[in-house]
């Protein structure tokens, strides 16, 4: 009798056991790779979303996120989206329109007038377009669009109008969209490595540079600047990028848990930047630095033409178009 009462238990252990297993191997596990550092708004929305997903998901989903690029940089992650390796990213716009130019445009300086222009456009059938043309290009999708700042000048005297600009030697990224501006304004774009600027701007290496508000104050540029100018001369977005066909892998019902996961992750973040935003103008003021408000018309009217010229990876309709989106409430 208790032999066969082992063996019954035995069998119901070994039935739970493998039940157990097969659950647990049911789970898919997302790779979610980003170069942000573990102390930024975006790495913390990230976690936001693995954390929804397991609850929306009933566990079927897990999402891991490697911070810091500790699955490569920005090239790395977006090609391990179609190698497999990776199945969401953040990206700047800029890297996304290596596969789609037009997607760059709200990368470029004065295309978006603020915050308010920018969010209106995060919801535009412009940016659904936009979005659409690259998964065409790419095989992947864009799910969000996440606020990143508006980048200022920083000098050491005050940038007010674009005379001011003129031989000025100012730091900055080596891409088109970045060096549009101080060349259009007559300055003299220098781009350097970004871990190299602090040291550039001590020696006088470079005269200015330019970044957002939470930025100059997490590298301490403010310590070798005097002046903040609020020139707002570009308002960066990171896009959150799912991979094709691991979207195609999913039911319909988890695939729509994850997108409304990353966008509500995403307006969490644009929040927490627009709040550092709003702070930190008088934060530096405390510190002693000067933050000069600007007339950014004058500068404007100095870019534009660039922007509609044949030279910029979109049509000119797509910039009016843009320039067309009211601000949102």
């Amino acid at each position: 009798m208790n032999l066969k009462l082992n063996k019954i238990l035995g069998a119901a252990c070994g039935a739970l056991l493998s039940a157990g297993v097969a659950s647990a191997s049911a789970q898919e596990v997302l790779n979610f790779a980003h170069v942000y550092e573990v102390g930024t708004p975006y790495h913390e929305a990230a976690l936001r979303a693995a954390k929804a997903l397991e609850e929306r998901t009933d566990g079927r989903y897990e999402i891991k996120v490697f911070p810091a690029s500790s699955l490569g940089k920005e090239v790395a992650i977006n090609e391990g989206l179609s190698l497999g390796t990776v199945d969401i990213i953040y990206t700047g716009v800029g890297f996304a329109s290596r596969n789609y130019g037009p997607i760059a445009i709200s990368d470029f300086p004065f295309t978006l007038r603020g915050y308010k222009h920018w969010e209106a456009y995060r919801n535009s059938d412009l940016f659904a377009e936009l979005s659409e043309g690259y998964k065409n290009a790419s095989g992947n999708e864009i799910v969000a669009l996440t606020y990143y700042g508006a980048r200022q000048v920083t000098s050491n005297k005050p940038i007010l109008k674009p005379e001011d600009m003129k031989g000025l030697k100012i730091r900055v990224p080596n891409a088109p969209a970045y060096v549009l501006f101080p060349k259009e304004t007559g300055a003299n774009p220098t781009p350097l490595a970004f871990s190299e600027v602090y040291l550039a701007l001590q020696q006088g290496v470079v005269d200015a540079q330019e970044n957002p508000l939470p930025t100059i104050k997490f590298k301490k540029f403010y310590e070798v600047q005097s002046h903040i100018n609020l020139t707002a001369h570009l308002v960066n977005s990171l896009v959150t990028v799912a991979s094709g066909s691991r979207l195609d892998a999913m039911s319909e019902e988890d695939r729509a848990a994850l997108k409304e996961v990353l966008q509500e992750s995403a307006e969490w973040a644009s929040a927490e930047i627009v709040h550092a935003e709003n702070t930190l103008v008088e934060w530096f003021r405390e510190q002693g630095v000067t933050v000069n408000e600007v007339d950014r018309q004058p500068f404007m009217d100095a870019v534009q033409p660039a922007l509609l010229s044949s030279d910029m990876p979109w049509e000119p309709d797509v910039y009016k178009r843009m320039q067309a989106i009211p601000d949102a409430d």
